[in-house]
């Protein structure tokens, strides 16, 4: 038996125990079901799962917009047109703590020819915290009320992000903006997967003459410049249409124009599947098309489905944000962060009143929040790679 030498070869100190190794390989990952694994994944990938979080929360707080917000998206105020946004303080020696703001006053300055705003370091106004104030709102479209997390303190002001031209907070503007830009991309999604999933799921299982025809359609709309043909279509919509009409024909235009690139997917990933062993053993058993699509097929696609899902709702949503920022999407009285942005295309206000460039600030949060979210449900969906 040859021996083993020591300065040549390494030697644990510890002997080898099988049976610990045994239990090593005994984990829960093995008998775990495919979401469990699933779940564990998407845990790691840490940006998407601080993304989606970020997500849910917006949007379990758009039904609750008026709840959160101190004014009515509509509410004027005259003498504080283009207010700059006001400071808000948690501590200061003239208050102590809690949060307060100070008297504002805005002035016009004769010699700039600009609204300019005075504060009043030493007169401190308390922010009333859960209270009934402002106008009258109807929450959940059933109960009357008019109370709000964070009210304007008496006396005075509270625009924490300032005014616009007409005096409205750009706050409770952007909050109650999201409830549009936010739901247009969910509704466009919609539609888009509803066309392609059908057409792009029977031009790959049946093949022949529905995949020529299928085809064709998606080359001839792939061809068709995409910029043009929204604003065309966004023009033709009538002008004495009222702004829920405008939001849901603005959502089904950007579906119908963002289908053809789902359907070729999933026509691709069809012509494969629709000769696997179960996609056969199904068709003999006599099971009909429509179940064996949505049955057998299309499980297998799903991660591709939901990462397409969650990189399309931020398209949409710049879609409806560019054509309103062109004013050829939603319209007043309706509000949307393209319509608020739609008062920055004058260089010369914005260099003067930066803060009215503050819808952009949501907008890259939220389509960064999709992408990453997007990024970490396409690899968790796919658990055994």
């Amino acid at each position: 038996m040859t021996k083993i030498d020591p300065d040549r070869h390494f030697i644990a100190k510890d002997d080898y125990d099988e049976a610990a190794d045994l239990q090593a390989l005994d984990r829960a990952d093995l008998d775990a079901p495919t979401w469990v694994l699933i779940w564990r994944r998407f845990l790691r990938h840490k940006l998407g799962v601080v993304s989606g979080v970020y997500l849910l929360v917006i949007y379990l707080a758009l039904p609750f917009v008026d709840v959160l917000s101190p004014y009515h998206y509509a509410e004027r105020n005259e003498n504080h047109i283009y207010a700059p946004p006001q400071p808000v303080r948690l501590w200061s020696e003239a208050y102590g703590f809690g949060l307060h703001t100070f008297v504002t006053e805005e002035k016009f300055d004769v010699e700039t020819f600009q609204m300019g705003s005075i504060v009043d370091w030493s007169q401190p106004l308390k922010i009333p915290l859960f209270q009934s104030c402002g106008s009258t709102y109807r929450l959940l479209g059933l109960i009357e009320t008019s109370f709000r997390f964070i009210c304007p303190p008496e006396g005075g002001t509270l625009f924490i992000l300032g005014t616009d031209r007409l005096g409205r907070d750009v706050h409770s503007r952007i909050m109650h903006g999201a409830q549009l830009s936010l739901t247009v991309g969910l509704i466009g999604v919609a539609v888009s997967f509803a066309i392609g999933l059908v057409l792009g799921g029977m031009a790959g299982y049946f093949g022949g003459w529905v995949d020529s025809l299928t085809m064709r359609a998606i080359e001839i709309i792939r061809s068709l410049p995409e910029l043009p043909i929204w604003l065309a279509l966004a023009a033709a919509i009538p002008a004495n249409w009222g702004p829920v009409s405008v939001f849901f024909l603005i959502s089904i235009i950007l579906g119908l124009l963002d289908w053809p690139g789902l359907a070729r997917a999933v026509r691709s990933k069809f012509l494969a599947l629709r000769e696997e062993d179960y996609v056969k053993a199904a068709e003999l058993m006599g099971a009909r098309p429509t179940r064996i699509i949505g049955a057998h097929m299309m499980p297998n696609f799903m991660s591709h489905l939901v990462a397409s899902a969650t990189l399309s709702i931020p398209a949409m949503i710049l879609g409806e944000t560019a054509l309103s920022f062109l004013g050829l999407g939603l319209r007043p009285p309706a509000v949307s962060w393209g319509l608020m942005l739609n008062d920055a295309l004058d260089l010369t206000v914005v260099e003067i009143y930066p803060w009215l460039l503050m819808p952009l600030v949501p907008v890259i949060m939220v389509v960064l929040a999709f992408s990453f979210l997007g990024d970490g449900l396409r690899d968790a969906l796919d658990p055994y790679s």
